[in-house]
């Protein structure tokens, strides 16, 4: 018999071995060189057109952000994250330095007199077009700015003291002169000082009413939040002119969005208040809709908003009450707002859902009563007088309307344009095109008559999108097709120029054609370019790119973009391949069938695309169609699990019949929702080889009252969260799965506990698997450390499992 005390020391030995064996204290890695330089490949600028169409600015970008860079102190609160050094948004993205060109190519200068080292953001065009204000981010603080286009110089106008943690932190009046903008007060104060010791217990109490929210987070979760909201979240309105003359309007408050009025002489001013919530973010809680003057005095108080945690819930859900407050484009002052004439439940019934109310400056009359929509209202693009358009939409049986209407007559004048599946985008009519107003801003474009307007679209079709600009007569309600994209090349439309010379700014490109602006007139069909980017990927020229078509085993047709290696041959033999996917719902097969993406694209990757692998040697089908499909009273998610794996069968299927893929070598992965679903193809299927999940959401009990596009909460319809949730078949995995998640992930319904629960109910049924939490990132990774290290792992865990498996 052996000794009991050295018995147990043997297991302690082994449980402690095995423990180390579990953990990894592991420094950032590099993947393989190719992977390296396609991450550090320069980003291309970005293209910013004046509202006169003359003047473009040229944004060029700046390199990844370090783990150093995201390490720096962030504030979680109230469903915001900022940055306390600065008093903006953590981790936001910027550009380094601004280009000015006439729209034409010609007269390209650099900016002068930009701050050393500049961290842009917000660029907003004054209402005239020749001057645009931007924000320079600090170490301490955030600067606002101006650029005379005429001379291409830059120009500070405050010093480190705009607010901007609520994104609104500055807006243009229509003199093209003067700025609002939100700055730190004066008399903010110390900073809160957190209690070593509390007071007492955090007390939460529902007396019967219905809250029921899906899961949000970095939430208010104590009283030393609440002062900490006050404190970074009060700001003080101020205008300043060109000459940097300021007037302070009004008094501190917590301002979380304001808008002037057309002619600039009124402030659209939301202000939030107390009481906080401890399970809603700041969008929710209390707040007045004030109207002020340009002295910052309220001349009328349009509503005293409450509370708003027991929403209804399920798709098309609005609180009751004036919601959607807003200027008119088309008039000096006018403002309005929509009420739901349902209480904002969509199990009532009604006739009408909403319906949109006026009011004109002063502001002393009874509210007008404007258009109402039988389904729920989405917006309105204002054009003229006597003249509107309204959209409105049920999310439900995807319905979407668009109507026209005389906004003096809204009811008798209201007519239906289309009325359409938002599924469908081969029918799909486009957009109408918009312009600038005298005040700045955008109404329709109509034509020199004002008898046409114009739409512009993606224009997809079977043979993959084909971007197009149309006429449309108002009066007959007919389109005349001007212009559609055609092979071998993509074209976008980017902006309207003059409609009446028929010249258009579009962003064209090609399978070996880098993207690039050009003009294209309408009636000549000639076209002319604007700008020169240089390839940012000139390594991946020689890879093969082909949009593939194949069908489902219940005849729904799917398409996926197939990159292979450069050099390769079928003759070569079958690849090791990656399939990368994200499950989209729809009510209609039809819809679920429709090819979206173009063939004529050019081959460029972001930082994080799986697209990268084909450098080493993999097939790699991304974008694969994934739909899951309810039609009539059937939800999707009612056969979740059954169309993932047919569409997973089908996609391989059709790349090994190619011959470019080896079946018994092929992984799946996918982020977020596409996460979810690389869980799930792993727990009931034995197709793939291995798996990689990042960010993903595996037990949908923690997501009770509805995800992505389920409606039914957890108690309607119990069995169904279940059975779509891997976690409930951690016992029945036997496929290594990689899991990925930040640390700081902020997405609804992805808390990194997902992840770690997910991990350690793996572990512990013995499969094979492997958890990396990276620090200090959100949903999506941005560091280059991360990024380079997640492809680490990516290449790692690859090559042994798929490339090299027995």
């Amino acid at each position: 018999m052996k000794h009991p005390v050295k018995l147990c020391m043997v297991i302690l030995f082994l449980a402690h071995n095995a423990n180390l064996v579990a953990q990894e204290s592991l420094t950032y890695q590099l993947p393989p060189k190719e992977i390296i330089e396609l991450v550090d490949a320069p980003s291309v600028p970005s293209v910013d057109v004046n509202p006169r169409g003359t003047v473009m600015l040229l944004l060029e970008g700046r390199e990844l952000p370090t783990i150093e860079d995201l390490a720096t102190e962030e504030l979680r609160i109230a469903g915001m994250r900022i940055d306390p050094a600065t008093n903006g948004p953590s981790r936001a993205g910027y550009s380094t330095g601004i280009k000015i060109m006439d729209t034409d190519g010609k007269n390209e200068k650099t900016v002068s007199g930009l701050p050393e080292n500049p961290k842009i953001r917000n660029l907003r065009w004054s209402p005239d077009g020749q001057k645009a204000a931007f924000t320079n981010t600090l170490i301490n603080g955030i600067e606002l700015w101006y650029i005379d286009i005429p001379s291409a110089r830059a120009h500070r106008l405050s010093g480190g003291v705009l607010n901007d943690v609520m994104g609104n932190s500055f807006a243009w009046l229509s003199d093209s002169h003067t700025l609002l903008y939100t700055a730190i007060p004066e008399s903010r104060g110390n900073f809160p000082v957190k209690p070593s010791v509390p007071t007492g217990p955090i007390v939460q109490e529902n007396l019967g009413r219905r809250a029921a929210v899906r899961t949000f987070q970095d939430l208010i979760n104590n009283k030393y939040d609440e002062d900490l909201f006050d404190y970074y979240s009060t700001v003080q309105l101020t205008s300043v002119n060109l000459g940097g003359e300021t007037t302070k309007l009004g008094k501190p408050a917590i301002i979380s969005s304001f808008s002037t009025s057309p002619d600039g002489n009124y402030i659209l001013v939301n202000i939030i208040r107390r009481p906080y919530s401890y399970i809603v973010p700041y969008g929710r809680f209390p707040f007045t809709a004030e109207i002020w003057n340009r002295k910052g005095e309220m001349v009328h108080l349009l509503a005293d908003i409450p509370l708003a945690e027991n929403i209804p819930s399920g798709s098309g859900a609005v609180r009751e009450g004036r919601r959607n407050f807003s200027w008119r484009a088309d008039e000096p002052a006018t403002i309005y707002w929509v009420e739901a004439l349902d209480k904002g439940d969509p199990a009532n019934q009604a006739e009408f859902r909403d319906q949109v109310f006026y009011l004109k400056a002063p502001f002393t009359s009874q509210p007008v009563e404007g258009v109402k929509t039988q389904l729920r209202f989405t917006g309105i693009t204002w054009g003229k007088k006597d003249f509107a358009i309204v959209t409105e939409m049920w999310m439900r049986d995807r319905k979407a309307i668009l109507s026209f209407f005389d906004p003096e007559k809204p009811m008798a004048t209201k007519k239906v344009v289309f009325d359409r599946s938002m599924e469908d985008r081969y029918n799909n009519p486009g957009t109408f095109e918009t312009t600038w107003n005298q005040y700045g801003r955008s109404v329709l474009l109509f034509d020199s008559r004002g008898r046409n307007l114009y739409l512009s679209g993606q224009g997809a079709s079977p043979e993959g999108d084909r971007p197009f600009i149309d006429e449309f007569d108002i009066r007959t309600l007919k389109t005349k097709r001007l212009w559609r994209s055609e092979a071998p090349n993509y074209e976008n439309p980017s902006t309207i120029l003059d409609i009446n010379k028929g010249l258009v700014l579009t962003r064209r490109e090609s399978v070996i054609d880098r993207p690039n602006f050009f003009i294209r007139n309408l009636k000549t069909g000639r076209i002319t370019q604007v700008t020169y980017f240089p390839d940012p990927f000139p390594q991946l020229r020689e890879i093969k790119k082909e949009v593939i078509h194949y069908m489902r085993n219940d005849g729904v047709p799917l398409s996926g973009e197939l990159y292979l290696p450069a050099g390769y041959r079928t003759e070569d033999g079958p690849l090791p391949a990656i399939l990368w996917a994200y499950p989209r719902e729809f009510k209609s097969t039809d819809a679920a069938g429709q090819v979206s993406g173009s063939p004529y694209t050019f081959t460029r990757v972001s930082p994080s695309s799986v697209i990268m692998l084909v450098t080493q040697g993999y097939a790699v089908l991304n974008n694969a169609s994934f739909p899951i499909v309810g039609e009539g009273d059937a939800e999707p998610n009612d056969t979740f699990i059954e169309q993932l794996v047919a569409n997973a069968e089908a996609a391989i299927d059709k790349i090994v019949e190619m011959g470019v893929a080896d079946r018994n070598r092929i992984a799946v992965s996918g982020h977020s929702y596409g996460a979810f679903m690389t869980a799930n193809l792993l727990s009931h299927s034995s197709i793939f080889a291995a798996g990689i999940a990042r960010s993903g959401a595996y037990n949908r009990t923690l997501t009770p009252f509805g995800f992505q596009a389920e409606d039914r909460n957890y108690w309607e319809a119990p069995e169904i969260y279940f059975r779509i949730s891997p976690f409930s078949y951690a016992d029945k995995m036997k496929t290594p799965l990689l899991l990925i998640h930040g640390e700081a992930d902020n997405n609804s319904g992805t808390f990194p506990i997902q992840s770690e629960r997910y991990y350690a109910a793996l572990q512990g049924h013995g499969a094979v698997t492997r958890l990396v939490m990276l620090p200090h990132e959100s949903h999506g990774y941005v560091a280059r450390e991360s990024i380079l290290h997640m492809f680490w792992e990516y290449v790692n865990w690859l090559n042994n499992y798929v490339k090299n498996r027995k």
